[in-house]
């Protein structure tokens, strides 16, 4: 007899197990139709799934916080002088002070001119022409302003002023100005520089 019953009950719960069984297919089949996973990709219908994942959207873990409660007692932690020291401007209601008070010292802006100086109207701009440069791209000889130019040195109709203080070759210029420098390395390397105005 009780083997017999022993039978009974495994056969029982057999067919109870292969109820639930079947009702838990059918239960995620619904589940499936009614409300897909959301992070199943489908290209297609990526945009249609977007309600789907924005109720999981979270921020990272730590980056919000909550606003920390002050003068609330000295058991929360923020009682007495609430995190503000004791005494003085800070601690006091109202301490905000407008922006550049610089604690009643003239501050930085008033303290710079109020005129941004002048430009001369008659200044003369010189176009820089540099020895080392001379060296390198010309063969020694004689060159004006008019031959720089066409050499490409110079690129604009502005005088041409020449600097530098070292050259090999030997150069013969007659330009518009010329640093002391340059004359002196230019009489030294055996050349010769004019000056016109």
């Amino acid at each position: 007899m009780r083997f017999i019953g022993f039978l009974a009950f495994i056969g029982f719960s057999a067919f109870f197990k292969t109820q639930s069984i079947r009702e838990i297919s059918s239960t995620q089949k619904t589940q499936e139709t009614h409300f897909p996973d959301p992070f199943s990709f489908d290209r297609l219908c990526l945009f249609s799934k977007l309600p789907f994942v924005l109720h999981l959207l979270r921020p990272a873990q730590g980056s919000v916080r909550r606003r920390k409660r002050v003068a609330r007692g000295n058991s929360a932690g923020g009682g007495t002088t609430a995190g503000r020291g004791t005494k003085g401007q800070q601690s006091r209601v109202g301490k905000g002070r407008r922006w550049g008070f610089e604690g009643g010292q003239t501050p930085l802006v008033r303290r710079q001119p109020k005129l941004g100086g002048f430009a001369r109207p008659r200044a003369l701009r010189y176009e820089v022409v540099t020895l080392g440069k001379m060296d390198s791209l010309l063969e020694a000889g004689s060159y004006d302003s008019a031959a720089l130019r066409r050499r490409g040195l110079v690129r604009s109709g502005a005088p041409v002023k020449v600097l530098g203080n070292a050259v090999k070759k030997k150069f013969a210029l007659t330009v518009h100005a010329a640093s002391k420098g340059a004359k002196k390395a230019l009489v030294d390397a055996g050349g010769s520089i004019t000056i016109v105005q």
